[in-house]
Formats: structure tokens, sequence, C-alpha cells
């Protein structure tokens, strides 16, 4: 029992994770992994990698690191998270929801076992480009945005590009050197022009998105989080894109006014205060089911006559 409790602490520091010969490490014999596999109190997840249920983390961020984990502990040391798995490690915005699958690089001479659920890259990636915490390795955020920049549709990456910037992850000067470290890789060329749309104002990935869809309609907003103050200079309310042309402000949160969570409560006297001290001002918002019809929106918002 003692090598049983060891192997479930051993797990619990890994994501509640851990491997065959680390569980022979802590002491427990065949016998002992084939009863706990029988009584399902583990279950196994990759070749010799098993889970502890008891220490499984049912939400999405757990259910991550405990994949990422898994699959090093199955492919070896010497790999790490890389791609869309590394974006969501860093907290980065604007993947559509985890379908759990794995990306993780291995060194680009090696021919490691293919597993399920994991998908494997040989980049060559210098090893300052490689970070580790908590047992945990991935690239680097700079070295994961060129990666993904690569692989995805212009709208994500841009998303993607303006959650790092907003986060702090990487900085707006760092941009050009990325795109720079690019160059020669297939669909450098194609994403080269997605650097320069990312923008860390943006609070949310539904921003970027209506604001590529407009940009791309001919009517992209000239102002971000725009700030509307009263006559006594109080701030009262910050916009997510602006027109001052058209004095349009978008909302690009998709929360419908009528709601009744006090957050959507505050958001609409927000609203009332903006109204009431900027008469002129249009206000429209869009949600994430506009951009079923993306024309509809650029229609929209150039429908609103110049001021």
């Amino acid at each position: 029992m003692e090598a049983i409790r060891a192997a479930n602490r051993a797990a619990a520091a890994q994501y509640g994770v851990l491997s065959k010969a680390q569980a022979r490490g802590c002491g427990m014999a065949e016998a002992d992994l084939r009863r706990q596999l029988s009584r399902r109190a583990w279950v196994r997840i990759h070749q010799g990698v098993f889970r502890v249920r008891e220490l499984q983390d049912r939400t999405e961020r757990g259910r991550l690191l405990s994949a990422v984990m898994a699959a090093r502990l199955a492919l070896g040391p010497a790999t790490f998270a890389c791609a869309e798995t590394a974006a969501r490690l860093w907290g980065m915005q604007g993947l559509p929801l985890w379908d759990g699958t794995v990306h993780m690089a291995v060194p680009a001479q090696s021919t490691p076992h293919r597993i399920p659920g994991v998908r494997l890259h040989a980049w060559a990636t210098a090893p300052e480009e490689i970070v580790s915490r908590g047992g945990m390795r991935a690239s680097g955020p700079g070295r994961t945005l060129r990666d993904v920049l690569l692989r995805l549709d212009r709208y994500t990456p841009v998303c993607l590009l303006d959650s790092a910037l907003n986060q702090g992850l990487v900085r707006t000067g760092d941009l050009p050197e990325l795109a720079a470290a690019n160059r020669g890789r297939r669909g450098c060329r194609r994403s080269r022009p997605w650097w320069d749309l990312a923008d860390g104002r943006a609070q949310s990935p539904l921003e970027p998105r209506i604001r590529l869809v407009c940009t791309d309609g001919g009517v992209a907003p000239d102002g971000l989080q725009h700030r509307f103050y009263d006559d006594r200079g109080r701030l009262i309310a910050v916009g997510d894109l602006w027109w001052s042309d058209r004095r349009l402000l978008v909302e690009a949160d998709g929360r419908a006014p009528h709601e009744l969570p006090e957050p959507l409560l505050r958001d609409r006297r927000r609203q009332n205060a903006l109204e009431l001290a900027h008469p002129d001002v249009r206000i429209l918002r869009f949600t994430w089911a506009d951009l079923r019809n993306p024309r509809a929106i650029a229609d929209t918002v150039r429908a609103v006559p110049l001021r």
C-alpha cells in the first residue's frame, strides 16, 4: 500500500499521470500495476503511461495539462508542447474549442513512435526557445506564435497575436524579428502580412475578427478601446471599436443588454450613461453568431451615415 501511495503522490505532482517506470521506482510490482488497472483506479492512457482517476482534473485546463504531461512521458524528456498546444498553455485566446489533440515537438533526427491523440512536429528549435515550468516543457510565446502563424487561417493567428500582446507575453517591438525568423519556412509568405495586423489593445478574440471583417469590407475602424468622458471629464465608458467619421461604437462582446446577470446589468448602466453624455453616438453590438455572415457586419457599419 505504501508503494501505491508513493506512486499516487508522484502522479499528483504531474497533473495526475505517471509512467510505468516511475511507478516501479516507487516500489510497485507488476501485480500492483495490474491490480490498479483492473480496479480502474488507474487508466492506461498510452503504452506505459497511466492516469490516476481520483486525481483527474476535469476542467479543460486540467485535462490539457494532464494530456501534455502524458504525451511527454510516452515520448521522452526531449519532447515539448508546441504550436496550438503551447498557445493554450500560455493562455493565448482565439483558438477553437480543444478537440483533445496534443501537439508535441520532437528532435528533428529522432523517429519516435506515434501515439493516439498526439501530433508530432520535427521542427528545429533553439534551446532558448523552450521553457520549463512545473515539469511542463513548451515552446516560448514568441516561438509558439511563429509556429501557429504558419499553420492556421488568417483570423485565428491575428487573434492569438492580439492576445499575446495584450497579456504582455510578447511586445510589439518583438514582432518584426519573429516574422523575419520565419523566413524560408513553409507558409511564411502567406502569413507575413498577418504580423502587421496585430493590435494588443483588443481584449477578446471577437474584437480582432470583427476588426478584420470590417477592414476587408473597406470600413476599417480608426480606434480601438475608445474612451468616452462626461461633461465633467470623468471616464464613463471604453468602447471596443470606434469610427470617428460615423460617430459609431461597436461592442464586440456579444452580450445582450436585456440579460439579467449583474455584469450585464452594469454593462447596460454603462451604455445608458454613454447615451446620455453622447447622444450623437450610434452603438452597434455584434456577437459570435454574426460572424456566420461577415459581409452583413461590414454592410451594417457602412450603412451608418457619415457625420
